[in-house]
């Protein structure tokens, strides 16, 4: 019975490296995920319109943005498909499969602080690369602080 149990646990460990795209201590393939647009805060409500690229060399099956503010958002809001909060100030979201040195759709997001702030930090980064190894991690962290004056800030 033992040694069928251990069997399972290895065919279940060998299969989540195999979905992941590598091998236990071997490299997945290299990509490099980079995010550029634009925010834009009135009122509290904040649009940010960015789109995701892949500079390469290796097309990416999916990946995960999150975007993390430094106040919290408003409840019950509808986000686009393919994003969910993850937290009272965190929203995060599928970019959708990247080719290698192309660019993404383009991702809109719009939410509402829970208390009007004249001033928000927002932070991009890449939680999950589709099993891609990124050795440029500086292009995918984004920050921008964002004024509420309807103003647009890009990054």
């Amino acid at each position: 019975m033992r040694v069928v149990r251990v069997l399972r646990v290895g065919a279940v460990a060998g299969a989540a490296f195999a979905v992941m795209g590598a091998a236990p201590g071997a490299p997945g393939p290299e990509a490099d995920l980079a995010y550029h647009g634009s925010a834009t805060m009135s009122g509290g409500r904040i649009d940010v319109r960015f789109t995701p690229r892949n500079h390469g060399p290796s097309a990416v099956p999916d990946a995960t943005v999150r975007l993390r503010w430094s106040k919290p958002l408003a409840t019950g809001e509808t986000l686009p498909v393919g994003c969910a909060r993850s937290g009272e100030r965190v929203v995060v979201c599928r970019t959708g499969a990247l080719a290698a040195d192309e660019v993404g759709q383009r991702m809109e997001v719009r939410v509402q602080l829970r208390d009007v702030s004249s001033e928000v930090v927002l932070e991009l980064d890449t939680v999950w690369g589709g099993g891609a190894v990124d050795v440029n991690r500086a292009n995918d962290q984004q920050r921008v602080l964002v004024l509420d004056t309807g103003d647009t800030y890009y990054f």
